[in-house]
């Protein structure tokens, strides 16, 4: 089987075996046989964050396809949602919307399985999964046993984690969210959200409501996966948005966005850099090409290579650090393949 099959960009060469298991017990015993005979492992969910080299993976493949929700609740303590790491994730936030809980509702529309969003500490429109966790039960390779991991001691921070950090180590089995109960959304952090629901930066709004206008958004810049649309033939955001000093922030042009940050730093866009450095949406001749919705997607428009989109993305990066100085680091894992 080809990784493309398996992958949102739809690209990637072959895997010397795929297996998928469709318990805990026999995800665990799939990596734990595979790593005492020392074969390496590729960890695949929904595929929406990854890039394959063209030569595909040697060694075996291991989807996580698990399944399963259970929910403690009570109008104390919120819910307590657990739920299995091959679960897709829009359909827990669906669930959650239309349950009452709330804390993720602004995470609508992302791509991929639960299991992968303590990885990513996946956050869109001014929410991250880092809020909700709880714990994280997890397989540590190394001390082959299963531990269950604490948010505190998760190390979240912009779009990583420990287990980010520590690619290697830990095979996510179940992530436990604690929601609040209630009809009202956590209070709206982003602004460009905020004006399409009319409210203020700060004002709770019916989380349905939330839900609609994030997928509105994300559908309108090309994020929420249409097999029909080669805009979302991509990984999603292909590079991270900078975080700078304050003296490098302030190199930047005056109208550049900045965002404050509580230890002192500035988050910039990476998409305004990208635009304003040149490659506005669409830009690409081949086969791969920037997303013809939002600049900061690199996407396949059907016949594309591993190695075509690496060369954009290089070309990107390279455009960028010599516009503004800043250097833009990949979200998506690359696996056999590099910038």
């Amino acid at each position: 089987m080809d990784l493309a099959d398996l992958t949102t960009l739809r690209l990637g060469g072959p895997a010397k075996a795929v297996l998928e298991p469709t318990s805990e017990a026999e995800l665990i015993d799939a990596v734990r046989i595979a790593d005492e005979a020392a074969d390496p492992v590729l960890l695949v969910a929904g595929g929406s964050n990854l890039v394959v080299a063209d030569e595909g993976f040697d060694g075996t493949v291991i989807r996580v396809v698990t399944r399963g929700i259970s929910v403690d609740s009570d109008a104390c303590s919120g819910a307590m949602v657990t739920v299995a790491a091959g679960e897709p994730w829009d359909g827990i936030v669906d669930r959650a919307v239309s349950e009452g809980w709330v804390g993720v509702e602004a995470l609508s529309g992302i791509p991929g399985s639960t299991g992968a969003t303590p990885i990513q500490n996946v956050g869109a429109y001014g929410q991250e999964v880092s809020q909700t966790v709880a714990t994280v039960r997890a397989y540590d390779r190394f001390d082959r046993k299963v531990r269950t991991i604490h948010a505190v001691d998760c190390g979240f921070t912009y779009r990583s984690s420990r287990f980010k950090v520590e690619p290697h180590r830990y095979v996510v089995l179940s992530v436990a969210f604690q929601l609040a109960l209630g009809d009202l959304s956590e209070p709206i952090a982003y602004a460009e959200l905020a004006r399409t629901l009319g409210v203020e930066v700060g004002e709770r709004a019916p989380a349905a409501d939330v839900r609609s206008a994030v997928l509105g958004l994300r559908r309108g810049k090309g994020m929420v996966l249409d097999p029909a649309d080669h805009d979302t033939w991509s990984a999603g955001s292909f590079f991270t948005n900078p975080i700078l000093t304050a003296a490098e922030a302030d190199a930047l042009p005056e109208h550049a966005p900045r965002f404050a940050q509580a230890d002192g730093t500035v988050k910039t866009s990476a998409a305004w850099l990208i635009d304003h450095a040149g490659y506005g949406k669409g830009y690409g001749s081949g086969q791969a090409s920037l997303s013809t919705k939002h600049a900061l997607a690199l996407t396949n428009r059907g016949g594309a290579t591993t190695a075509e989109l690496l060369t954009l993305a290089r070309e990107v990066r390279d455009g960028v650090r010599q516009a503004y100085g800043i250097t833009l680091v990949n979200e998506p894992v690359l696996v056999g393949c590099s910038l």
